[in-house]
């Protein structure tokens, strides 16, 4: 009888444990049922494991001030295998100009913006929709679409073409900076936020609440291609100033002519698009496209090999056989004897050991990092950087970018993977591109 009600008891007692798994049983088993998630390689993107390395100036380094070498170290992360070139940037361009578009059809023809969702739930406000194909040579698409025109005044031969000026990509991004800052933090007590903010004029105004740190950009996001007649004088660029950016023969060319804002622009877009096609299939959407930070950079750029000059890891721009390793100026002026003369296709010489393409050379590349000539000397040593969102009315010299790599115009000097440089962020430059970082999620492959 004893062993019966024994048996029972261990019976119970499993079953108990059974039907309380959910709660753990009293026991500490975190949130049950939580979805699995593996993170997959990003189209286009080579994964930079997590390391240390030294930054500062090489001996060799023509900007070498005096600056000292220190060891920091960096979290892996994703980098593009090649610059941005045209046809991606295109892509980017095109979304805007459509959504622009469906905008203005939809208020004269509804099935440009979707109204309900799958279930038949009312969507306010309407969203676009993509699925329906724009018929660019309808007259009254058109017609409904005339603001999106070049105005008649200033059509070449009459002739009806989009006016870039309006392809302007409009985003919303946090201020994590400011909202970070102590005297920012939200008082528990009070229950409210107590601190000040720069608004995005430059005006600094109380904290109502979280939205206070969200913030609303603009950006006109067509390149400027008139940067290679600017960028040069008494050189006959204009054929790169019409051609380049949309003709199909410099798809795969880097695109430039961009400012440091566009490329946020872009990171934000990337982001976006992506978010959406994942949110669509269920899957977590948080997957933020980025600028690199000039560490980020530096430490990709070298390909593991801590003290070389080149990403190649060599102290020579050419090879064994005398061939050039690169994209840049050499020989006093001779572009063409490493093969190309201006920009070149991304990708056309050997990658580093990373397997990043033009990490020396075909253009420079902007960084998240805001440029200061003392800046190592103040870096911490855990994923070091130095950000600053440059407000309107600041001098010039608080709106300088780090750019890094050098380009097709530049001595070797700038070429090496520890040169510093900078442009300002709304310039554009004929050899000044970009590339887009995106941070892991604790996954180490």
């Amino acid at each position: 009888m004893k062993r019966l009600l024994l048996i029972a008891a261990v019976l119970w007692g499993a079953l108990g444990f059974t039907g309380c798994s959910k709660s753990g049983n009293g026991e500490l088993v975190g949130v049950q049922g939580r979805q699995k998630w593996k993170e997959s390689q990003p189209y286009g993107m080579v994964f930079v494991r997590r390391g240390s390395f030294n930054i500062g100036p090489s001996d060799e380094d023509a900007g070498k001030t005096g600056v000292p070498t220190r060891t920091v170290s960096q979290e892996a992360f994703w980098m593009d295998d090649t610059e941005i070139t045209n046809n991606e940037y295109r892509q980017f361009v095109h979304w805007v100009r459509d959504s622009i578009a469906r905008k203005m059809l939809g208020d004269q023809f509804p099935e440009f913006l979707k109204t309900e969702d799958r279930a038949g739930n009312p969507i306010d406000p309407p969203t676009l929709n993509w699925k329906e194909k724009i018929d660019w040579e309808d007259a009254d698409y058109q017609m409904a679409m005339q603001d999106l025109y070049m105005p008649e005044n200033e059509r070449f031969f009459g002739k009806k073409e989009i006016d870039t000026r309006k392809l302007i990509y409009e985003y919303w991004w946090i201020d994590l900076q400011q909202a970070a800052k102590r005297s920012n933090s939200y008082n528990f007590k009070t229950q409210q936020y107590e601190g000040n903010v720069y608004d995005v004029n430059g005006e600094l105004i109380p904290i109502a609440n979280r939205s206070s740190f969200i913030f609303q950009d603009a950006v006109p996001v067509y390149p400027d291609t008139l940067c290679w007649i600017r960028d040069f004088t008494y050189s006959y660029n204009e054929p790169l100033a019409t051609r380049y950016f949309w003709h199909p023969g410099f798809d795969d060319y880097p695109v430039v002519g961009v400012t440091w804002k566009q490329a946020l622009a872009f990171c934000n877009w990337r982001t976006k698009i992506q978010t959406d096609y994942l949110s669509r299939k269920g899957e977590p959407g948080l997957q933020e496209y980025r600028l690199p930070t000039e560490v980020e950079w530096e430490y990709a750029a070298r390909g593991g090999k801590s003290f070389s000059m080149y990403p190649w890891g060599s102290y020579y721009t050419r090879d064994d056989e005398g061939v050039f390793l690169a994209n840049f100026k050499p020989l006093r002026g001779n572009y063409v004897a490493d093969g190309g003369i201006a920009t070149m296709k991304v990708g056309s010489y050997d990658p580093n050991e990373y397997g990043l393409y033009d990490m020396a050379g075909n253009v420079a590349e902007w960084t998240i990092t805001a440029f200061d000539e003392a800046g190592y000397n103040y870096y911490g040593d855990l994923n070091p950087t130095f950000t600053y969102n440059a407000r309107p009315d600041d001098p010039p010299v608080m709106k300088r970018k780090v750019i890094r790599g050098g380009s097709w115009k530049d001595i070797s000097a700038f070429i090496q993977v520890s040169t510093r440089s900078y442009e300002y962020q709304d310039t554009t430059k004929s050899y000044v591109g970009f590339r887009c970082v995106r941070s892991t999620f604790g996954n180490e492959f």
